[in-house]
């Protein structure tokens, strides 16, 4: 999770490059998208996803990504730029995609939602308070890059948006943040260090601590379901990639070329590399047993890097298998608590090049794995 506007340019630039962001509350708008009774009709699904089964699509135009179960997983929370939106705000939708809800002012831009385990507040991150307006685009003049908008805080509501409460006042970017399965801790990303870090705080913003120290972008985090254990996303850039990496930090900006997955265990807090490929893995999310992680990456697509499909990672032997097979792009993925569903964003059978949509599947272990 980052600049939603820059990570979801990876659906549109994913096309053409490498490769994850509103508090006075009007009365949240509701409205049951008539599409979404197509979400039982059959979608495209390719020869090797073996992994899941009844995949069904539950948004319908736009872009629609990063969508988060509820603990239950009745409900699922997401971020999208549709309808009169000219960037991202915070919807809710029950998860066979009725029920579509407004839930962010619909002022500034925002991403990185969750639903509290308990169902009775959400957060999610935005540049409101800065500004009304979107602001301006990361500039694609230095390549490929995402904007870390120094506006982006780290707000609480509840379910329906109102009652925002505001969680982080420090200077700089605050976004990446969800909660724990416990809902006694929330875990997010801030450059108020002069690097990109991730931190851990109380669900009142209070009691914060810094978890990483290592030079280079540490983000994307997410909870183990015991809350032992994180999994993220890091760059380690070293010699001109370093030089390049701080030239850009300083302008609010970030390459993502280069990521590899970490796991930490925060009693003893120190990161354990999973993945060293070269590729821009990010968006890891623990499966319920423990032992795997889910993610997105452009690993079998190191010539062009534009195809970004779904990946699972054996902790233990660090042994990578294929889930999805899409030829343009599958992320953002989340297992339900009871490990049973599956739910990601993709570009499969859009309507419009580079329109991402959110889709749910059962999760399946075959029977020779």
């Amino acid at each position: 999770m980052i600049a939603r506007k820059s990570i979801l340019a990876i659906t549109i630039l994913l096309i053409t490059m490498s490769l994850t962001t509103v508090c006075s509350k009007k009365d949240a708008e509701t409205t049951t998208d008539k599409a979404a009774v197509e979400s039982t009709s059959a979608v495209t699904m390719f020869e090797g996803e073996r992994h899941i089964k009844n995949l069904r699509q539950l948004t319908f135009g736009g872009q629609n990504a990063e969508a988060y179960f509820s603990y239950d997983a009745s409900k699922i929370i997401f971020q999208a730029e549709v309808d009169s939106f000219e960037c991202d705000q915070i919807f809710t939708m029950n998860s066979d995609g009725s029920e579509k809800t407004l839930v962010s002012t619909g002022k500034g831009r925002t991403t990185c939602s969750f639903i509290a385990p308990d169902g009775k507040s959400i957060i999610y991150c935005s540049t409101h308070l800065g500004a009304d307006d979107c602001l301006p685009d990361a500039d694609m003049s230095q390549g490929y890059v995402w904007a870390l908008y120094d506006s982006y805080d780290i707000f609480s509501a509840d379910p329906d948006g109102g009652n925002i409460v505001r969680l982080t006042d420090a200077p700089g970017y605050d976004a990446e943040a969800v909660y724990s399965p416990q809902g006694d801790r929330i875990v997010f990303t801030s450059d108020r260090t002069g690097d990109l870090e991730i931190f851990i705080m109380n669900p009142d913003g209070s009691g914060v601590e810094q978890l990483t120290d290592a030079p280079g972008y540490d983000g994307g985090a997410f909870f183990s379901f015991d809350g032992q254990w994180i999994c993220y996303r890091a760059s380690r850039p070293e010699g001109e990639s370093m030089a390049d990496y701080q030239r850009l930090l300083k302008q609010h900006l970030i390459r993502p070329s280069k990521l590899d997955l970490y796991i930490m265990n925060l009693a003893d807090r120190k990161p354990i590399r999973l993945t060293d490929n070269s590729a821009a893995n990010f968006g890891p999310y623990f499966h319920p047993d423990g032992k795997h992680i889910i993610f997105c990456s452009n690993l079998h697509d190191q010539e062009t890097r534009r195809r970004f499909d779904l990946f699972l990672i054996d902790i233990e032997t660090k042994e990578i298998r294929q889930v999805t097979h899409n030829q343009t792009f599958d992320g953002f993925p989340m297992f339900s608590h009871d490990g049973t569903k599956l739910v990601f964003a993709s570009n499969r059978d859009n309507k419009v090049r580079g329109e991402t949509n959110v889709f749910i599947a059962d999760w399946v272990w075959p029977e020779d794995e």
